[in-house]
């Protein structure tokens, strides 16, 4: 299966795309705090993000789930600043304080296409929400050297609906990581207003977009959903809320990474109820019940 924005590359669609994006950079609303500063003068709303991308690192992942993973690894791109200021972010360096170094989407199309040389079989733009204008030029100049491998976008499901609308037909895999079941725990926690229910509205668009995981012959990941939710102590993430959302309104075939990695980084010290990583029995409860509601679990 041949990945889609080669299909509007072939149609102009994709550079058409390009001049949209970059039209909203003018006023941003790309993600849902809808800062409407002018990034393309270098201003800088909630996100930290400015004009050009910042990149803190890239190259072949294994730690990923295994059906992006594959033989050769996934070719991830870190980029730096995030829409979220969750107060446990594993990777505080990179998404509050914005370590890493500015890009042109030229060289992010460089990137890109040193991934596909060296084997990966994806590409993984990891926080690429406000960013989108450059990674869909990148995207367009790589391809038109030669990029023909998914594009993985692994989000944290805080998306505005018409910016994913933008992204339709370039997007071969969603990865959204749904953090939380409930809009004031979001708030709390992550400073992302309404965050379930954006994040609903969102993910149920990245379904209707493309669907269930579908596979190519190797057994690695081509197109589709997948979904990612850590769980938290005391069921402070509301995981029932979670999984019964996916349960009940999305394509049966949309896949699920449960996780249990949680632990107290960056700021979580500060929140008692957050002060300790998860039991074993705590995991096991979820677990059991994402079998009971028939989700496709994998790991």
């Amino acid at each position: 299966m041949k990945p889609q924005y080669l299909l509007l590359l072939k149609t102009g669609e994709l550079r058409e795309r390009v001049v949209k994006l970059e039209d909203v950079l003018k006023k941003c609303t790309l993600c849902p705090h809808n800062c409407q500063v002018n990034r393309s003068r270098g201003e800088r709303g909630f996100c930290g993000g400015g004009y050009l991308p910042v990149v803190a690192s890239y190259g072949p992942h294994f730690g990923e789930e295994r059906v992006l993973v594959g033989e050769h690894g996934s070719g991830t791109i870190f980029f730096s600043h995030c829409t979220l200021k969750c107060v446990f972010c594993q990777n505080c360096e990179i998404s509050q304080y914005g370590e890493g170094e500015e890009v042109t989407p030229q060289d992010l199309a460089k990137i890109m296409l040193i991934l596909q040389r060296r084997g990966c079989h994806n590409i993984n733009l990891v926080s690429p929400t406000h960013y989108v204008p450059a990674i869909v030029k990148a995207v367009l100049i790589a391809a038109e050297e030669g990029l023909k491998i998914p594009l993985v976008y692994n989000t944290s499901g805080y998306e505005n609906v018409e910016t994913l609308r933008l992204l339709e037909g370039i997007v071969d895999i969603y990865m959204p990581d749904i953090k939380f079941g409930d809009d004031e725990i979001g708030k709390k926690y992550a400073k992302a207003p309404g965050y379930f229910a954006i994040t609903k509205k969102a993910v149920l668009e990245m379904d209707r977009q493309v669907g269930g995981l579908k596979f190519d012959e190797k057994g690695v990941a081509c197109r589709g959903v997948l979904i990612r939710h850590l769980i938290l102590p005391e069921n402070l993430a509301k995981t029932d809320k979670v999984l019964e959302f996916i349960s009940k309104e999305l394509s049966s075939d949309v896949a699920v990474n449960l996780m249990d990695q949680y632990w107290p980084a960056h700021k979580a010290y500060s929140f008692s109820e957050l002060s300790r990583r998860i039991t074993r029995e705590e995991y096991n409860i979820w677990l059991k019940y994402a079998k009971k509601l028939k989700i496709n679990l994998i790991v």
